[in-house]
């Protein structure tokens, strides 16, 4: 997905080592695709807001069973998640400094699985923010 070349994210990826000059997503579909939503996650590099979480998982109510529709493309995904990253003020770990090199090493999937799943659950006990219409 293109993301604005104005935004801090597409700034931190042009300090990437040039193998990693980009942001990895994982989709697992579930069985039940397209009535039940696709599984995303961020890879690699390691990403600090955004809405990223411990692992890279993404907290988005359109992941969830309760905000994915059947209507939903994954094209349209990609760019919502694009947009979120954006909005969230994603930042890309991009020091090449040995001791934090691990920041280009993949988030992994056990993690990402469990972060999301406790914040699914903490949004379904508690509820989704939705930010004012001035927010975007």
């Amino acid at each position: 997905a293109v993301v604005s070349t104005q935004s801090t994210g597409m700034k931190d990826i042009e300090k990437l080592p040039a193998d990693v000059q980009f942001i990895q997503l994982g989709i697992q579909f579930p069985d039940s695709f397209p009535f039940s939503p696709p599984f995303v996650r961020v890879i690699r590099p390691w990403v600090r807001g955004g809405y990223v979480m411990s692992g890279g998982a993404l907290c988005m109510e359109v992941l969830t069973t309760q905000g994915w529709s059947s209507a939903y493309s994954i094209e349209s995904l990609i760019l919502q998640i694009s947009a979120t990253l954006v909005k969230g003020k994603a930042r890309l770990l991009t020091t090449t400094n040995s001791k934090v090199r691990s920041h280009f090493q993949p988030y992994t999937y056990e993690l990402a699985l469990q972060t999301f799943q406790a914040i699914s659950d903490n949004h379904e006990k508690n509820g989704w923010l939705t930010p004012p219409q001035g927010d975007g």
